[in-house]
């Protein structure tokens, strides 16, 4: 059994987690497939595959697709996502526990479907740039489930599997963990019903992140 007072680290989910971007992503990429005249797709469709990389979630849109219309439905969708980045919003409680976790002296991180370039122009639009020690982009590794965001981050920060936790509101945040050998933290706000995230057998199921505080030791 895992001892909070053990945990080293604390990689966090983008979009779902600690950004409230789920209205963006969708609009965006409805708007993207209206724009190329591609057979438009659900809310919920899309929702479902929030946190995989940009060529995997356009793959699992359109599986009947070849590589070069999964290529041109990214490329739209981020275009049309970066006229509409500067909404992004955090949600509530977000950069309040990412500084007692900082007091806390946790090391913190960001494993994300995002590219690295939609990354770091929201870490830098909401301010939490200077919160995290290593962050990964599916553009820049293999996308989630697969581990290897993770193994890297472990890696550069020279944390074991067992000291280490990922957070996240996605099957796919919860798999590449399990993957990974690592534990996970579920928030059930995100695009992921709660049954779902139980499937992966989280530490604990949070309703806001702030509960995160309370979970793990006041002192370490």
């Amino acid at each position: 059994m895992i001892k909070a007072d053990q945990i080293k680290l604390l990689v966090f989910d983008w979009d779902g987690t600690l950004a409230d971007s789920e209205a963006l992503i969708v609009d965006a990429m409805q708007s993207a497939l209206r724009q190329l005249q591609y057979q438009t797709r659900g809310k919920d469709r899309i929702r479902d595959v929030i946190g995989l990389g940009l060529m995997e979630a356009a793959q699992s849109l359109f599986p009947e697709l070849d590589r070069k219309d999964h290529e041109l439905i990214s490329n739209c969708y981020r275009q049309q996502y970066a006229t509409r980045a500067h909404e992004t919003t955090l949600f509530q409680e977000v950069t309040n526990t990412l500084h007692l976790l900082q007091q806390r002296e946790y090391k913190l991180a960001v494993a994300t479907g995002k590219s690295r370039k939609g990354l770091d122009s929201s870490l830098q639009q909401t301010g939490l740039a200077g919160f995290f020690h290593a962050t990964r982009c599916a553009d820049e590794t293999c996308s989630k489930p697969h581990p290897q965001m993770l193994l890297e981050i472990l890696d550069e920060l020279d944390i074991r599997p067992a000291q280490a936790i990922m957070i996240g509101d996605s099957g796919f945040d919860l798999e590449m963990a399990w993957n990974a050998g690592m534990h996970s933290i579920a928030v059930t706000y995100g695009v992921h019903d709660k049954a779902r995230l139980l499937q992966y057998k989280p530490l604990a199921c949070l309703d806001n992140l702030g509960e995160l505080l309370d979970w793990l030791p006041a002192s370490r």
